[in-house]
């Protein structure tokens, strides 16, 4: 079983009122989640990226985290306050170029002694945009699109792919034996030349991550990517869609084990599992708060709900196309469909506005004793569902310290997590193989 922590703070996961709750800047932050990771022996900790401040209705939204470094920095100092621990962030691709992001991973790789991971970002809205000189965003198709024009809710792969490519290339421009060679790659992106200034990562290339549920993403990713995260949370759909990724890896010419699903999972821990669903539902309680579940709504259908009741039924009206009411946050899926499966589900368990997003919009959970959950864990990876998870804590920076403690030596027990890190490097840890070198 592979594990990795996340560091929330993009999103409301973080439960603020709990008085453990610690700052999302300060360092120690980052340090007390990595060192938790690193002594509960997981393969990495993870960043997510925001590159704009959230709006609800042209202000910036204040119920969610609004600070975040950024994130290749704050893995850099990491490194120097852990030994084994893999270090991943995400890094957009459409605000980069690829050889300063080349060289930011590979110097991240060389300083951590081969434990750099890139989740391959991307951006496809024009708000993110007007924060670069740019001034737009890619389509789905890898268009150029500027503020005023029609928008899309796509990603913009093919810039992506074409970036890690070119990546790829500049990473293979110095041979294993350590002589530099110019580099060249012309395509529809890019078109660069030269000569790169770091000799080959010691794990080879860092790894390399996709988020991807969608059919492109699910492609990308098995085309290109070491792991892959997806939001996919029961039994059934975490299988099919692990059955579904690993099946398209032998048109590359590659094996099942060489692409690691994780999908990202909550925790809640209590003595007993009454007692864990118990404080499951009022964490779920605290991260819906009534202003966040008319903001949800309001992503939905994409126009002022504000005089309705969270506590009452969902509105009869239908959701309004391309609405820009909320900005910076992703939109799963069309507003028509999503806005039916909720009256859907809303009729069938006679669930409030607010009830309905807390239950439509959590994501995976682990809820029991510490016994409860290691089982579940265990049957998710040994039935096909996952090759691991990415642990989120609804609680920064200790959420993870009651896992550590007291499931981590049940898995151990269970002999499907290790006792002990047996390489150094982060695809030692994964069990991947360092890429050939193709110069």
């Amino acid at each position: 079983m592979h594990l990795a922590a996340h560091f929330p703070g993009v999103n409301n996961t973080t439960v603020w009122s709990d008085p453990r709750s610690r700052s999302q800047i300060d360092f120690s932050s980052f340090e007390h989640l990595a060192r938790t990771a690193e002594r509960g022996l997981f393969d990495f900790f993870f960043l997510a990226e925001g590159l704009r401040l959230r709006e609800h209705n042209g202000l910036v939204h204040d119920l969610d985290v609004v600070g975040r470094p950024e994130s290749l920095t704050v893995l850099n100092a990491l490194a120097a306050v852990t030994d084994r621990l893999g270090l991943a962030a995400t890094v957009d691709t459409t605000f980069n170029e690829p050889f300063e992001l080349a060289r930011r991973l590979a110097t991240l790789d060389h300083l951590s002694e081969g434990r750099a991971a890139w989740n391959v970002g991307t951006s496809s809205d024009a708000l993110t945009g007007e924060n670069f000189r740019r001034d737009g965003y890619l389509d789905r198709a890898g268009i150029p699109r500027v503020p005023g024009s029609a928008r899309s809710g796509g990603i913009p792969l093919t810039r992506a792919a074409e970036f890690l490519a070119a990546t790829r290339r500049l990473w293979d421009s110095w041979t294993p034996e350590g002589t530099p060679r110019p580099f060249a790659h012309r395509g529809e992106h890019f078109s660069i030349e030269g000569e790169f200034t770091l000799p080959r990562c010691p794990q080879g290339h860092p790894v390399v991550i996709q988020a991807g549920d969608s059919p492109e993403g699910r492609e990308f990713a098995a085309s290109a990517a070491d792991v892959i995260l997806t939001r996919h949370g029961t039994l059934e759909a975490g299988r099919t869609f692990y059955a579904d990724v690993k099946a398209r890896l032998a048109k590359y010419g590659r094996e099942p084990d060489e692409l690691k699903i994780m999908p990202g999972a909550g925790v809640v821990l209590g003595d007993t599992d009454a007692e864990a669903q118990e404080k499951a539902s009022l964490i779920r309680l605290q991260q819906v708060s009534p202003q966040n579940a008319i903001l949800a709504l309001e992503q939905v259908w994409g126009h002022d709900l504000s005089s309705y009741d969270p506590d009452g039924p969902l509105p009869e009206t239908d959701p309004v196309p391309d609405s820009e009411r909320v900005q910076g946050r992703v939109r799963h899926g069309d507003p028509l469909a999503v806005a039916a499966r909720w009256r859907a589900l809303s009729r069938e368990k006679g669930l409030s506005i607010r009830q309905t997003v807390i239950e439509a919009t959590g994501r995976q959970s682990f809820t029991g004793s510490p016994r409860t959950v290691a089982a579940e864990l265990t049957e998710r990876v040994a039935t096909g569902a996952a090759d691991g998870f990415i642990l989120v804590p609804h609680l920064t920076p200790a959420g993870l310290d009651d896992f550590v403690d007291d499931v981590v030596p049940l898995l151990q027990e269970r002999g499907v997590f290790r006792s002990a890190y047996t390489g150094s490097t982060l695809r030692s840890h994964l069990g991947l193989a360092e890429p050939v070198w193709k110069g």
